[in-house]
């Protein structure tokens, strides 16, 4: 059996997912029925969402006697539901863009196989092996179209993809998902398996010189009648649609060309094919315009594919002139002509043409490469760095440190290219003030920054220098030299013993220290510092810069080292890791700390774990910077060491808070809460706060199953969180006697300040942990006598419902915590539907109304799919309800008295359509009627004499009438607010 055929017995016995609309696919088996549904201007149930219903159907399992589960019968009913889905799809005129979007892979596979079905491709035979021109039309079309969407398929699933943010877990629904996510695999895996067969018959496809055709709806219903009844009409070269040449040349050679792109990233040469079929589409679209009804090429991505292809494969006709930047320093990149991409950014220093994001890309590859070991790209390295760095400042952007560094021993060479650049970068005669200024602030900084006189004199007499500055800049500059250099007599011209002045020790430990300030390679600070100590012992260069922070339980063990030169470098290699962790810059955080680690562990146990304990935390921020955004595991290695800190017992080891703190976010994000549970030592329990947090949040998320009277550790959670919000009072007698109460805003007696706690909480992202907490906090809110109305959050019913000393919590804090919770965790996950309405019920409970609107409807929106599907009772509760007819029992006592109000807005009738209580629509009728209202009351008798609005009808005809009405009014609510 071929592959096709396999894949088609796979799917034709598998069921697609999405749920059926009941009602509708019974009334449309009549054939009649279905193509006046589908003429409508927007019919409901939508064309593909019937596809998915007629399949479903066609698709279900039989049971027999024996209560067996059976494959679908292949029975006159079955037959019609897959001709029906046929036709919706010919009613669709085949369009892969809209079939592919709307849906899933098992669904399509089903769909297009059973076209292959009834298009009489001959089954067992590979399409591959079936020479297309001697086909009849339609089957050839059918084939293509089956072959177009494999490969199309698997170039999509190359795409990543942002997985959606599941809501609240439910069985019968995961398991579906499960289902059609395995399904979506298993076809996907056929479907690589015959990708260069499907691409062999694309390819033959091109060399048809004969017009297809593809099925309507009326050929499908010749196929469905008895075959002597056909006359062979479905197979003339005139049934169906008619899809010209060019136009089906058009779309598989745009096909093709991603199918080749796509290969490129594993085969280069297939770049050369994607180029060849893009820029064919580019001519065939020019042929037959781009306003053809059975061709639809997205133009745009079509540019873009053909402007990547001008950049990885070139054309050998194209000159150079022709080519765009890009291209040009693509292609000397890849032949190591760097002369001209320096050239090319020279350039581009006077025109602004390339993104400064892609210059310092350029930038990064070559330092990488130099880094490598290719010595030769040092000084390429340079000038490029040069280009960039005049590049930023003229668009007022700061010197970058890479640039610093390079410039840290300068050289005649050097100076005279950074000249060049700059003098070639700017046009005097036509730039801007503002450019001029820039570049003059620039060369009086680089001057400033040179400690020999000769090169700041070839920079000072320059002519760009003298044209930029006046005459009073270069004075000042001068006199500004002058104090930095007292002993040297500094003129503007060169005196005859200008290069003979010798370079005192004091300007090489000026130069030394500049670079010691800025490098982070640890073998050179090393160097630097073993040079520094040569010169001069009486130096404490750990103090040679001020933003060298270490914290103050470790800078106390360190400056106890007797050793000057290694207690200087421990203190700089430990400073200089602390600052590169904070600004995330890890790898040479590692580097410093590697080599901390190597120098302390010769002499002191204790510095060694206090290294190690950094280097911990080091790995914890770069797995959470890196892998651990995508939801990756951190490696089981990482886990344990985090374990180990945490029940780590050396006596008298420096210890920052941050780390613990870190480690108890890290383990809870990652859901090791059994650890925290059962397994923390108990002495860490009373000595750490952050693990005592820690671990009660984990048990009382352990206990979420259980029955509430076993939650014990919710109660010592809420009782923990209450005293960090108390507040400690002490009294003071005034002079006239009396007794007055002061309150101090943190209280000294919770096992952590509020603002402690609210940054421990910020570091953690698991939505269960923040949920859980949210709720405590929304419920400390709610238990204020004052409270008119409260917050609703998910599992607020397991913290106690009382406080015994009211008086003693911080509740205007407890609003500002709950706020600031309710932001943060908007941050992490911004669809959390629960955690909306939380934000929604605080801008109610605060009469911000429309705010608290705008975040009801969008809590009900993203857990409804944009409220195509029923809003979950949990959601729209009585107390968020909408409208009166919204609640589970209408309040029609609250909907006439509304009604009755004369501030209404004159368009309210246009929001008739969506009422779909009768009652009130005949109040309505009875209200205008009294106030002489006729054309509103003509409104709300139409609306009460919709069909679907009988009350004879049965139940669920009604039910379905105001599920619509519900979905188009909160569609039209959510599109004033989104």
């Amino acid at each position: 059996m071929s592959a096709e055929a396999a894949d088609r017995e796979a799917a034709t016995s598998s069921r697609p997912c999405t749920p059926p609309q009941t009602c509708w696919f019974e009334f449309l088996l009549e054939e009649s029925l279905l193509e006046k549904h589908l003429r409508k201007p927007c019919p409901d149930p939508a064309p593909v969402q019937l596809i998915v219903q007629f399949l479903e159907q066609a698709s279900k399992p039989s049971v027999n006697e024996q209560n067996q589960v059976q494959p679908p019968p292949d029975n006159k009913r079955n037959r019609i539901l897959k001709l029906l889905a046929l036709k919706v799809a010919a009613h669709l005129k085949w369009d892969l863009d809209i079939l592919e979007k709307s849906l899933s892979v098992p669904v399509l596979n089903m769909l297009l196989n059973e076209l292959l079905c009834v298009s009489k491709v001959p089954p067992g035979t590979k399409h591959v092996d079936m020479d297309l021109a001697t086909l009849p039309p339609t089957t050839a079309m059918a084939i293509l179209l089956y072959n177009r969407w494999a490969i199309r398929t698997i170039v999509q699933s190359s795409f990543p993809v942002k997985q959606a943010k599941p809501g609240p877990p439910q069985l019968s629904v995961m398991n579906q998902m499960q289902q059609e996510k395995e399904l979506t695999e298993n076809i996907l895996k056929v479907l690589k398996e015959q990708a260069s067969d499907s691409i062999l018959v694309l390819e033959a496809a091109l060399k048809l010189n004969k017009d297809l055709y593809v099925h309507t709806m009326r050929t499908l219903d010749l196929l469905a009648m008895e075959p002597g009844m056909v006359n062979g009409e479905t197979e003339s070269s005139t049934a169906g649609l008619k899809i010209k040449t060019e136009e089906m040349q058009c779309q598989v050679c745009y096909d093709l060309g991603a199918a080749y792109f796509q290969q490129g990233s594993t085969n280069s040469a297939a770049y050369e094919n994607a180029r060849e079929k893009f820029f064919r589409t580019k001519e065939l679209i020019a042929e037959i315009g781009s306003l053809s009804l059975h061709c639809t090429i997205d133009e745009k991505r079509l540019a873009g594919y053909c402007q990547a292809c001008d950049v990885l494969v070139p054309s050998s006709d194209i000159t150079s002139q022709q080519l765009t930047p890009y291209s040009q320093v693509h292609i000397c990149l890849r032949s190591g002509n760097y002369k001209e991409v320096i050239k090319i950014f020279i350039e581009d220093n006077s025109t602004f043409r390339l993104p400064v994001q892609f210059r310092q890309s350029v930038q990064r590859e070559l330092f990488q490469k130099a880094q490598q070991g290719n010595e030769a790209l040092d000084e390429i390295c340079f000038k490029v760095c040069a280009c960039n760095t005049v590049r930023d400042i003229l668009e007022g952007r700061t010197i970058s440190v890479q640039f610093n560094q390079l410039f840290l021993r300068p050289n005649k060479e050097k100076i005279d290219f950074l000249l060049e650049v700059c003098s070639r970068s700017i046009n005097l005669e036509k730039s801007s003030d503002s450019l001029k200024e820039n570049m003059a602030s620039f060369l009086k900084n680089v001057c400033l920054g040179l400690e020999d006189l000769q090169y700041v004199f070839m920079i000072s007499s320059h002519e760009l220098f003298i044209t930029l500055l006046k005459d009073e800049e270069r004075k000042l500059l001068v006199d500004q030299m002058r104090k930095r250099s007292p002993r040297v007599n500094l003129c503007i011209k060169p005196v005859t013993s200008f290069y003979d002045i010798p370079a005192s020790a004091s300007v090489n430990i000026g130069q030394l220290e500049h670079q010691l300030i800025l490098s982070v390679d640890p073998w050179r600070i090393r160097q630097i510092l073993i040079e520094l100590h040569g010169m001069t012992s009486e130096r404490q260069f750990w103090t040679v810069s001020n933003k060298w922070e270490v914290p103050s339980v470790y800078s106390g063990v360190i400056l106890g080292i007797k050793d000057s030169l290694t207690r200087d470098l421990v203190y700089i290699l430990m400073a200089k890791g602390l600052h590169c962790s904070t600004v995330k810059d890890f790898s040479h955080a590692k580097q410093l700390f590697a080599a901390c680690l190597e120098l302390v562990t010769e002499f002191s146990p204790k510095l060694r774990q206090v290294t190690l304990n950094e280097m911990l935390l080091l790995d914890i921020y770069t797995h959470e910077a890196g892998t651990g955004q995508s939801g990756e595991r951190p490696p089981s290695d990482l886990i344990s060491r985090v374990r180990g800190y945490l029940e780590m017992r050396l006596p008298d080891i420096p210890l920052r808070q941050v780390i613990a703190e870190e480690c108890v976010a890290f383990m809870l994000n990652w859901k090791e809460n059994e650890y925290l549970t059962l397994q923390v030592p108990a002495f860490l329990l009373q000595s750490n706060p952050y693990v005592k947090l820690g671990q009660l949040l984990a048990a009382t998320i352990k206990e979420l199953p259980g029955p509430k009277e076993s939650r014990r550790t919710a109660k010592d959670l809420w009782e923990v969180v209450v005293q960090i919000c108390s507040v400690s009072s002490q009294h003071k007698r005034g002079n006239d006697g009396r007794v007055s109460l002061i309150k101090q805003r943190e209280s000294t007696l919770g096992i952590m300040y509020r603002s402690e706690l609210l940054s421990f909480i910020k570091k953690l992202r698991e939505p269960l942990v923040l949920t859980i907490i949210l709720s405590l906090f929304v419920k400390l809110h709610n238990v204020r006598e004052d409270i008119v109305n409260d917050i609703t959050a998910e599992h607020i019913s397991i913290w106690p419902s009382s406080i015994p000393n009211l008086q003693s919590v911080d509740f205007e804090a407890v609003a500002i915590t709950v706020k600031e919770l309710v932001r943060y965790a908007g941050s992490i996950n911004p669809n959390n539907h629960s955690w909306l309405v939380i934000q929604a019920d605080i801008y109610f409970a605060t009469n911000q109304y429309s705010a608290a609107l705008h975040y009801y409807l969008q809590a009900g929106a993203v857990c409804s799919d944009f409220f195509n599907k029923a809003v979950p009772p949990d959601v729209y509760t009585d107390q968020v309800a909408i409208l009166c007819q919204f609640l589970r029992e209408i309040d029609y006592k609250t909907a006439f008295k509304s009604l009755q109000e004369q501030n209404s807005h004159d368009a309210m009738d246009s929001y008739y359509d969506y009422i779909w209580d009768v009652t009130i629509l005949e109040y309505l009728t009875y209200l205008h009627h009294k106030r002489g209202e006729t054309d509103k009351r003509q409104i709300a008798i139409k609306a009460i004499g919709q069909t679907e609005l009988n009350a004879s009808n049965p139940e669920e005809v009604l039910q379905l009438a105001a599920q619509r009405r519900k979905k188009k009014f909160l569609q039209a609510m959510a599109k004033l607010y989104f």
